[in-house]
């Protein structure tokens, strides 16, 4: 029996199923932070910074307000409203899950499952959500919807600037605004987060025993222990578990439980398809 025969089995005998969800599942549904995607979209920021990437290029100190939105801005509006290149990677991991009792934990910010029609009940975003704002400081733990705003900085700005008068304003203390994305201590856990962390861990707790499978999907060793070690953890502690690492090229599971894990180096979009 192959890989991926091996894993439809799993699912189809799963009581449940926890999908954790990296950068690797982005990139599978084309999300891609360097080569050809970045230099269409971010040419001009490219040849007056040499930026060679957007991950890297996020962190850089614009020296205006007007530059650094006119960035941002397109950043979002790629990220987070623009059609999604690839949707039917998604499409396939929730006909996989729809029957399903599922839960989706994930380090990503575009809102790429909820996009695509999975239930919003279900969700966990530990990092933040490009859809979102919030006071840079911060004065308070609110977010704010942004995709307005967002589109209008998005369409109006010109020579790498947006209008001075469209730079967001905290409501609160009046300073800056950012996006709300995990960062520092300044990053915002609004009730949203509190009440989608709740019904995360409440669902784990429910299916500590059982034919769970733990679906990690494109988990790097950025942030390894918001969802690839917890998982092997309770996969260790689960006799019934099954540990799924589909990631190409760092697929691996330890020694400990090897023998109840299924590891896939293979394009993610590939192996949901194959499924």
């Amino acid at each position: 029996m192959n890989s991926i025969e091996q894993l439809r089995e799993a699912l189809q005998a799963a009581d449940a199923v926890v999908i954790g969800a990296g950068a690797g599942l982005s990139v599978s549904a084309g999300y891609t932070y360097s080569g050809e995607r970045f230099n269409r979209h971010f040419a001009d920021f490219i040849v007056k910074y040499g930026f060679g990437d957007e991950y890297s290029a996020s962190f850089y100190n614009f020296p205006t307000q007007e530059e650094f939105w006119a960035f941002w801005s397109r950043i979002i509006y790629y990220e987070r409203y623009a059609p999604i290149p690839k949707p039917q990677v998604f499409k396939d991991l929730l006909r996989i899950v729809a029957d399903k009792d599922y839960f989706v934990i994930t380090t990503n910010a575009d809102h790429l499952f909820q996009r695509t029609g999975f239930d919003k009940q279900r969700l966990f975003y530990t990092q933040g959500d490009y859809g979102l704002w919030q006071c840079r400081k911060p004065c308070h733990q609110q977010t704010y919807d942004n995709e307005s705003q967002v589109m209008q900085m998005f369409h109006e700005q010109s020579d790498m600037r947006i209008p001075s008068e469209l730079i967001p304003r905290c409501p609160v203390c009046g300073g800056e605004m950012y996006p709300n994305l995990r960062g520092g201590s300044w990053f915002v856990q609004d009730e949203g987060w509190y009440a989608a962390a709740d019904r995360y861990q409440a669902f784990m707790d429910s299916h500590t025993k059982g034919k769970v499978v733990y679906l990690d999907l494109g988990t790097g060793g950025n942030t390894p222990a918001i969802i690839k070690y917890p998982f092997m953890q309770r996969t260790f502690a689960n006799s019934d578990a099954t540990y799924v690492s589909i990631n190409f090229g760092e697929a691996y599971a330890p020694l400990v439980i090897r023998r109840r894990s299924i590891c896939i180096n293979n394009d993610i979009a590939t192996v949901l398809s194959d499924i």
